[in-house]
């Protein structure tokens, strides 16, 4: 008699144990503790999955038997087993955050499936793919749980980190499973909202103890497949006998990772972006994820990343990002980037002391392309590197100009990619910037968004003192939006950050965000560091900024972006802020 592996467990219904049927002749009705009967042994010996049954009505729950796969992988013999509660698999690694899971299907008698960090006999480590059922009498009481255990360390089409199944292995069971079944076909891609701030913020193993924690949230679904197909991503595949149930299923995965996930040494609440494709019997699998992924992509840049259904205009979309992409390559040689310049004002005097420089793309078919629609593209293809070199050219020689004989010179800021100080020696290429356009490094800041903050490493920070030293100024831009904002201004020596616009708007109808902004003001004036607040839109606003002592406002109340031809018509002008609090002359 053989056994496909899992068969033990998947005789029991998800979330259910087992009540009758074959298996339940397991376990002898007597007194003394449960033993597998002679039959079952030699099933139990032939599969390569290892068993243990633990009696539950016994005090420490102990193992009271187990197979000989269960040797196999663990190095444990039956004799060293048998009367320990399975927990000593776990050795002292007893932080991992599927071990919870494990604890509630056991106080609730239900079924689970989690991957465990265990430890064999000789101390090496082995993931382990767990999955686990109750068992239960003829009066319904839970009398023992089966385990069965799978080694999955260097398993083919199987994620190291999490125990899912990887991408190609997702393919594989699609098409096996659609080879044979005749309902349609669910598939849903979800994405970690900025997983990289958990990276940077609390640590890559904090990082990866969030992936297998909701690598083990999502193992409980009943779906045909799971997998991680990307370094924060997830992919999952249900069958659908009507298409009308594709909603409840999207939203029962919504709810299943709404919780916060309590990691070592960090409780975090994360967003999910999530798309979905629904497929006729005998779809494509890689066309129902090329829709789901496109799906996807619209909800990770809609507010509030809602769970969206694949449209039409998802696949359009797409090709236009391909496009892009392409073209991005040339699109620096072609000279088809510009800057438009957005005023910066000191808020305590009117006068004018800066402009941010604000990178746009005018494509040849498109139009004039706001960054927001090609940066992410740039940034995955590599482009961001001739384009980040051209922007610091282009903006030094910008500053140079300018401020050739004025009086009191304007500083110009401009966003630059984490990718830049990853790739490159970042102020050896400021510093030769500099050198060939005669810019002085006061004139110059260099923006960095917070949700793209670069990793805590010695040489980045580093980099940022020598940069430093040439008088460049750093900042963060869009703060208050990411993890670790405070560890930030600690760590590097930053000059200025920017309060992110969503504080600013409407702080005259909010006490809250005026007591952010003003905390946010204080720490900056306690540490040396400039204050921008964005987004200054009402006098209101910005009369809320100037009591408060924020230094620099910028904002559509002020001026709009505006081409190199209109900021230098401003410049010749005599500057100042109107009745209004507009520009004089905008």
């Amino acid at each position: 008699m053989t056994l496909e592996p899992n068969a033990l467990v998947d005789l029991a219904p998800a979330g259910r144990g087992f009540k009758s049927g074959r298996w339940r002749s397991l376990i002898k009705r007597s007194g003394d503790p449960a033993l597998p009967q002679a039959a079952s042994l030699v099933a139990l010996d032939h599969i390569s999955d290892g068993v243990l049954i633990a009696d539950m009505r016994m005090r420490g729950q102990p193992i009271v038997q187990v197979n000989s796969a269960f040797e196999a992988i663990t190095g444990y013999s039956p004799d060293e087993a048998i009367g320990k509660n399975c927990r000593y698999l776990q050795g002292s690694d007893r932080l991992q955050p599927e071990i919870a899971e494990v604890r509630a299907a056991l106080e609730e008698g239900r079924a689970c499936s989690v991957i465990l960090r265990n430890y064999r006999r000789d101390g090496t480590m082995f993931r382990n793919a767990l999955r686990m059922a109750p068992l239960y009498d003829d009066a319904s009481r839970l009398t023992h749980f089966v385990g069965v255990i799978r080694d999955v360390t260097y398993a083919s089409n199987i994620d190291r980190l999490t125990g899912l199944l990887d991408r190609y292995g997702l393919i594989d069971r699609l098409v096996a499973a659609n080879a044979i079944k005749t309902s349609k076909l669910l598939l849903l891609k979800t994405d970690i909202i900025k997983f990289r701030d958990v990276n940077n913020g609390f640590g890559y193993d904090v990082g990866d103890a969030l992936l297998r924690a909701a690598a083990a949230r999502l193992a409980t679904v009943p779906a045909v497949a799971i997998a991680r197909v990307g370094t924060n991503s997830f992919a999952l595949a249900f069958e659908l006998e009507d298409a009308d149930r594709a909603s409840d299923l999207v939203e029962s995965v919504v709810g299943l990772l709404r919780p916060r996930f309590l990691l070592p040494g960090a409780s975090v609440a994360v967003q999910f972006a999530i798309g979905f494709a629904v497929g006729p019997a005998g779809t494509d699998p890689l066309h129902l994820v090329r829709q789901s992924g496109a799906a996807l992509h619209r909800s990770k840049v809609k507010p509030g990343h809602p769970p969206l259904a694949f449209a039409a205009e998802d696949e359009r979309n797409a090709r236009n990002r391909i496009r892009l992409a392409n073209e991005l390559q040339t699109a620096v040689a072609n000279q088809e980037f510009i800057f438009h310049y957005q005023p910066q004002i000191d808020l305590e005097t009117g006068d004018l002391s800066g402009a941010e420089s604000l990178l746009r793309w005018n494509h040849g078919v498109f139009g004039l392309q706001s960054p927001g629609l090609f940066l992410g593209i740039a940034e995955e293809t590599g482009a961001m590197l001739e384009i980040g070199a051209w922007g610091l050219r282009t903006v030094a020689a910008q500053a140079a100009r300018v401020n050739q004989g004025r009086r009191t010179p304007l500083r110009f800021s401009f966003n630059v990619s984490a990718l830049e100080f990853m790739r490159r020696d970042m102020a050896a290429f400021v510093r030769q910037a500099l050198e060939d356009t005669g810019c002085r490094g006061e004139w110059l800041t260099l923006e960095l968004t917070e949700n793209l903050m670069i990793p805590e490493d010695d040489s980045i920070r580093q980099a940022f003192e020598d940069l430093r030293r040439l008088g460049v100024g750093i900042s963060i831009d869009d703060f208050g939006t990411g993890y670790s904002n405070l560890r930030y201004l600690e760590r590097f020596p930053l000059s200025e950050i920017k309060i992110d616009r969503s504080f600013v708007h409407d702080v005259a109808h909010s006490a809250a965000k005026r007591i952010i902004v003003e905390t946010v003001v204080r720490l900056g004036a306690a540490l040396d560091i400039r204050v921008v607040a964005e987004g200054i839109e009402t006098e209101a606003e910005r009369a809320i900024m100037k009591a408060v002592g924020c230094s620099v406002g910028q904002g559509y109340l002020f001026a709009a972006p505006m081409g190199e031809t209109q900021f230098d018509a401003l410049l010749d002008q005599d500057l100042a802020l109107n009745e209004h609090g507009l520009l004089a002359g905008v």
